[in-house]
């Protein structure tokens, strides 16, 4: 009995201690899983803190970020755009320091009436499109005038009916460079869009130079409806005339606008002209504009640049290039006067003699003295219609 007692006893001791142990394992559960949820809510507080702050920090950015930020990445490629290297190309090309033998020039045209004259000439590179050399010479005109002018893009919107719209995106303070965007209407095509970057410099006694080059930009995104011109290069010197109130641009220029090169050519030979005296037109109108409106805009004229030193010619009215080709197309000229002039001499001096003979004879002089005035004339006569003439043959 003790035995059985003890037993049960044992076991009654043991069951309550199982159920102690169960409800203990129960607290102890549930105390873990109290601290797992504590840990878990703070875990989500902390992430929720990170996300607000990266929230934070974001919206931060982006604030951050407005148009007017969108200008610096692109700043950095338009300072480098345009340098000082490209206004000494500019330059050597134009005084024909650089002479590529494989261009063959050809006259394009060549006008003139009382108030400008303009000739232009072109070429096709065997790498890329053509290549026209221009000059224009405005009568009583000064450079200033004809800068300011050719620059004003507002004013020529309403004389150039090509331009549809111009638009400044950039204006660089430290190097003088702008980025503008036009688009022009040409008769039968689809419009043209530029995306153009230019820089202006100012040398000698008023002498202005301008070179332009094609570039992208982030404001201007490519569009379908228009045609963008991929290439574009440009350059010109505006100055005075030696001797004269007048003043030149020429202008080198190249672009790619998609068009037949026969096409091209035919439409700036039949066309320029016209535009040129509408140009002209224009000018005259421009000048006679007692303050002339000036945009609010900061622009490449009111940050214009000198020319570095050395870079120009010690004449800077007068360039090797115009004085070379004047000389050799005057050249021609010349020679072919000299060639009528010294035949026009030979025929008055001919014609002297004859009518000297004649007077001899129709006087009926019989004397020595005549007869060997006579001998001389045939004599002279002989001669110079057995000479050759200019052409290489003999005189008849």
């Amino acid at each position: 009995m003790v035995g059985v007692f003890q037993f049960q006893a044992t076991s009654e001791d043991l069951w309550r201690g199982s159920i102690y142990g169960s409800w203990g394992t129960v607290l102890v559960l549930v105390f873990i899983a109290i601290c797992h949820l504590v840990y878990s809510k703070k875990n989500v507080c902390s992430l929720l803190s990170r996300l607000k702050t990266s929230s934070i920090v974001a919206d931060r950015h982006i604030s951050d970020v407005s148009p007017s930020s969108e200008c610096p990445p692109p700043q950095l490629r338009v300072m480098e755009a345009i340098s000082d290297t490209d206004l000494k190309s500019l330059l050597d090309n134009l005084d024909g320091r650089i002479i590529n033998e494989n261009e063959k020039w050809e006259r394009v045209v060549e006008k003139s009436n009382d108030h400008l004259s303009y000739s232009a000439k072109c070429c096709k590179p065997k790498d890329g499109p053509l290549k026209y050399s221009s000059v224009t010479i405005f009568e009583n005109c000064c450079p200033i005038l004809l800068r300011d002018f050719y620059m004003d893009n507002d004013y020529r919107k309403q004389w150039d009916s090509t331009m549809l719209m111009h638009e400044q995106l950039q204006m660089d303070g430290t190097s003088g460079i702008e980025v503008g965007r036009t688009l022009k209407k040409f008769p039968l095509l689809t419009p043209r869009e530029y995306i153009l970057s230019w820089r202006l410099w100012e040398g000698k006694d008023e002498t202005f130079y301008c070179f332009t080059k094609e570039c992208d930009h982030p404001l201007a995104p490519q569009q379908k409806k228009y045609v963008r011109v991929t290439f574009f290069r440009s350059g010109w010197r505006i100055r005075r005339v030696s001797g004269r109130n007048a003043c030149e641009i020429s202008m080198l220029h190249q672009e790619d606008a998609g068009l037949n090169v026969e096409m091209a050519k035919l439409a700036f030979a039949k066309g320029i002209w016209s535009f040129v005296c509408k140009m002209d037109k224009a000018l005259r109108k421009y000048a006679l504009i007692n303050n002339p409106p000036s945009s609010s805009l900061v622009t490449a004229v009111t940050l214009i640049k000198k020319v570095p030193d050395g870079f120009e010619d010690m004449d800077g009215i007068i360039s090797k290039a115009n004085v070379v080709e004047t000389e050799s197309s005057c050249g021609q000229v010349s020679s072919e006067e000299r060639k009528l002039s010294r035949a026009s001499k030979k025929l008055v001096a001919n014609g002297l003699l004859l009518i000297g003979g004649v007077i001899c004879l129709s006087r009926g002089h019989s004397s020595l003295g005549a007869k060997v005035v006579m001998a001389y004339i045939l004599t002279k006569l002989s001669k110079r219609a057995d000479a050759p003439g200019p052409g290489g043959q003999m005189a008849k």
